[in-house]
Formats: structure tokens, C-alpha cells, sequence
């Protein structure tokens, strides 16, 4: 028997067209969805309360993680060491045995006692010679620097390398030179006929020297500072001036210095504060003689604690320097807020 051929079916429109409407209503379904989640992830849409929390967790232990080092360094090296500092100076403590308790007794004990009135008085001298001089010879090496002179950055590298050598190897290398006996400085006065120097021997001469050794390195940063804030003058205010008919010292005083003052300040405030705390040169060269002509506050708070074994009257003795340095480096603030409130108030007088 014949096969009889496949009959052929319509396609039902009823039911392809529900396909399609269920692909489609799917379709927009996913795609709203989609934008849904896009949206609320544009919007920053917050997590569950379980799921911040664990994340906020994760986010402080990492945190922790990398800055608890730094803690650690600041508190054991700066913190601690500075409160119990200060709780020592309280006490009369030798280190060895248990601490008394004697409140300001230590404070009173340094204001009766010649020896720090000694070591206040050198600082305070030290101070005054090294700090003008060292910005004062950096002002003038700045400016004879910054002249277009053949090299001019041979110069300026040589005048900054002084200023790179720690003052330990400053101390040892000019204690070989002014030895008074076997030194290379006695030795050229000698030929040039005058007599032999005690130097950092002699009681009259040793803090002077000092000076000397720390001007020779110190004062290259001046130069540098300096020299970095003159380049930052402005060439045509000083064209300016020169056409105006000013002469050297007019364009220095009137143009070139007000324009170095903020440097000048800056170089003021720093140069004092070193000035103040040097210790180092002082133990290397002379450990403050002869006869305490050279002993410095720093030097005093390292004997008293380190050598004598009175670390309550030390540490004392370092908050007294502490206190002096907090009102030096309050100077300037003070001054700038008094200056701003006068320019107010003489600003609101010329508005009304």
C-alpha cells in the first residue's frame, strides 16, 4: 500500500504569539532586573546590617594591620618615653634604687644651682653668636652665589658639603687639628710667628671655637634656603627697581629682603632650636670644660642623668629646655595673630 505523504499543519498564531509574548514579558523581566540592580548599585544601595558589619570588621583589621607598626614605634619611642619622663621628673630617682617621691623639688633645686645657671648662660651665648652669624653668612654667600659666575655649582656643592658631615666627625676631625700641642692649626701660627693657642683647651677660647666649628657646617643650609628663595624673586620687580634708579643696597633693602623675610623667620625659629639642643660636638670635643666654659643645657641634662645618676633631677632639667623651646616656636604664631588682628581692625576703621 502507497505510504500517504506527511499532511501538511498551519502554524498556530494563537500559540506562537503567547511564545513570544512569555520570551518577551521574560525579556523585560531579566532587562528590569538588570537595570534594577545597576540602579541600586549606582545608588550606592546599602548591604544587609550582617553583611556591613562583617565588612566594616575587615576593613578595620586591614587597617590596623598596616598602621599598627607606626603605633607602636610612636608610643614606645615618643609617647611613653615623654610622660614617663615627666613622671620622673617628679621624683629623685638614681635608677638603681626605688624612686622617691619629692614634687617640685627637683624644679627648685634648678633654679638654686649654679652649675645649670652656667650651662643656661653658655647656651644662651652659644645661641646668640651662632644663630645671626650663620644666617647672616648664608645671606651673603646666597647672594654672591647667585651670581652667573664660572662654577657657580662646584660652589654652591662645596658650601652644603660641611653641613652633610655628622658633628661627631666635625668634633674628632677639629679635635686633631686645634690640639695645642700636636695640632695643624698651632703649627701654621707657629710659622707665621704667633704663639701657640689652647683652643678647645683654654677656658676663654673654647666656646668661640665651638661657634666656629658649627658656623663652618651650618651655615651651608642657611646658603641653600636662602639661595633657593632668592631664585624665587621675581626678575621683573628687580628690573623694575634698577630702572627706578636703586642702587645695590636699596634693591637688598627694600626689594630683596622683604621678599626673604618668611625664609628669614624660618631660618630664625630652626637655627635656634638646633642651637639650643646641641650636645653632640660638645661631648666629642671638650665634654663641656675646661672648667664648664663649654657645658651646654643638653650636655647638663646628660650629665646629671647618665653620668651623676640623678635622672629625676635630669629629666627636670629637660622640661625646663622643653618649656623654653615651646615658647620660642609660640613667638612667631603669637606675633602673626596679633599683626592679623591689628590689619582688622584697622580695616574695619577705614570701612566705616
Amino acid at each position: 500500500m502507497p505510504r500517504l505523504p506527511t499532511p501538511l499543519t498551519l502554524p498556530d498564531h494563537g500559540h506562537e504569539h503567547n511564545e513570544h509574548n512569555d520570551n518577551t514579558t521574560s525579556d523585560h523581566t531579566t532587562r528590569d532586573n538588570g537595570v534594577r540592580d545597576a540602579a541600586s548599585g549606582a545608588t550606592g544601595q546599602r548591604p544587609r546590617p550582617g553583611a556591613l558589619r562583617r565588612w566594616l570588621r575587615g576593613e578595620t583589621a586591614t587597617a590596623w594591620a598596616f598602621v599598627s607598626p607606626s603605633v607602636l614605634i610612636i608610643l614606645g619611642l615618643s609617647v611613653i618615653p615623654v610622660a614617663w619622663s615627666l613622671l620622673l621628673s617628679f621624683q629623685a630617682d638614681d635608677l638603681v634604687t626605688p624612686s622617691r617621691w619629692v614634687g617640685l623639688g627637683n624644679y627648685h633645686a634648678l633654679v638654686q644651682d649654679p652649675h645649670f645657671s652656667q650651662a643656661v648662660r653658655n647656651t644662651l651665648l652659644y645661641t646668640a653668636l651662632y644663630v645671626p652669624l650663620s644666617i647672616g653668612l648664608g645671606l651673603l654667600l646666597a647672594l654672591v652665589l647667585n651670581q652667573r659666575i664660572r662654577l657657580v655649582g662646584v660652589y654652591r656643592t662645596l658650601m652644603f658639603v660641611p653641613f652633610v658631615i655628622s658633628a661627631t666627625a666635625q668634633g674628632v676631625l677639629f679635635s686633631f687639628i686645634l690640639d695645642p700641642e700636636f695640632g695643624a692649626a698651632n703649627s701654621v701660627l707657629h710659622k707665621l710667628g704667633i704663639s701657640s693657642q689652647g683652643f678647645l683647651s683654654d677656658p676663654g677660647q673654647s666656646l668661640l671655637i665651638l661657634v666656629a666649628i658649627s658656623l663652618w657646617s651650618g651655615t651651608g643650609f642657611c646658603v641653600v634656603v636662602t639661595l633657593a628663595a632668592l631664585q624665587d624673586v621675581s626678575p621683573s620687580l628687580i628690573e623694575a627697581a634698577r630702572l627706578d634708579g636703586a642702587g645695590r643696597w636699596h634693591l637688598l633693602r627694600h626689594v630683596i629682603l622683604p621678599a626673604l623675610t618668611p625664609v628669614i623667620v624660618f631660618l630664625l625659629l630652626w637655627q635656634t632650636i638646633n642651637a639650643l639642643q646641641v650636645f653632640d660636638l660638645v661631648y666629642v670635643t671638650t665634654k663641656g670644660g675646661p672648667l664648664g666654659s663649654t657645658t651646654v643645657i643638653v650636655y647638663f641634662i646628660w650629665e646629671q642623668a647618665f653620668k651623676n645618676f640623678t635622672a629625676g633631677y635630669g629629666a627636670a632639667a629637660a622640661y625646663a629646655l622643653a618649656l623654653a623651646l615651646l615658647l620660642i616656636a609660640a613667638v612667631p604664631r603669637v606675633t602673626r595673630a596679633v599683626r592679623s588682628r591689628r590689619e582688622n581692625h584697622r580695616l574695619e576703621g577705614a570701612a566705616r
